[in-house]
């Protein structure tokens, strides 16, 4: 969960003025299965960018590409 809020806090940050910041402003995490190795890796992509929030899927997977959890959050414009 701390990853795919990483990922979606930096997509945000990519689309900002530099005086503006972004923070969480709600977060849904589906667990799929357990991590068996310390290898996982996350894709963030935008839903919708608009100008006071965005709205992120990341998916994080294993080593070997099997889903491990599916997130939606929704980043504020500070």
């Amino acid at each position: 969960m701390a990853l795919a809020d990483c990922l979606g806090a930096m997509g945000a940050l990519q689309h900002l003025r530099p005086w503006q910041k972004t923070a969480t402003l709600e977060s849904k995490t589906n667990f799929i299965g357990p991590a068996r190795t310390s290898m996982i890796s996350g894709t963030c992509v935008p839903v919708d960018i608009g100008e006071r929030t965005s709205v992120w899927n990341t998916v994080i997977t294993d080593f070997h590409g099997r889903l491990l959890a599916s997130i939606t959050q929704t980043q504020i414009v500070l």
